[in-house]
């Protein structure tokens, strides 16, 4: 049996961000656009999943066009079955991952970024596979005091959480 290896380099609209997961049957788009409107009626999304038995279509929602295009393309490039892409603007992951989570098909998410973003799939006479991601670049350095502060201040600037 062969197996390849394909890195696949994902589309990321400007002041977005992706979320790219697994999941494990047909209801999957419902229950996540579900999850999504019922946690943050603001966001703006683009969601698609492959289907990996039956008709093994990519099945989309979504309340924005251009981000449902765009989750549609990045999965259709990925080409594993049972995976979903979802693009959101107007929030940030971390506002809809539990929710995501709780939502009983999803099983796992391999990624949750505005980064640059490649999938490493395998493949197989059978299909492909999410094997891991690339997010992002690799560190160069370790944060130094004045980088903490702004770390800090940028936290207090773009989010909500903090109340320092």
């Amino acid at each position: 049996m062969d197996l390849k290896l394909d890195v696949v380099q994902l589309d990321i609209p400007e002041d977005t961000n992706i979320i790219v997961g697994q999941s494990h049957f047909i209801k999957t788009v419902e229950d996540i656009y579900e999850s999504i409107v019922t946690t943050n009626p603001s966001l703006k999304f683009g969601l698609a999943f492959n289907e990996a038995s039956g008709p093994r279509l990519v099945r989309y929602d979504g309340n924005d066009e251009e981000l449902i295009k765009v989750a549609i393309d990045n999965a259709q490039k990925i080409g594993a079955g049972h995976c979903f892409v979802l693009i959101i603007k107007n929030g940030f992951p971390i506002n809809i991952k539990n929710q995501l989570l709780n939502v009983q098909e999803v099983l796992n998410i391999f990624a949750a970024t505005a980064n640059p973003l490649q999938i490493i799939v395998a493949e197989s006479d059978q299909g492909r596979g999410i094997l891991g991601v690339i997010d992002g670049y690799p560190p160069v350095g370790v944060e130094k005091e004045a980088d903490r502060e702004k770390r800090k201040i940028f936290l207090r600037e773009v989010t909500k959480y903090k109340r320092w």
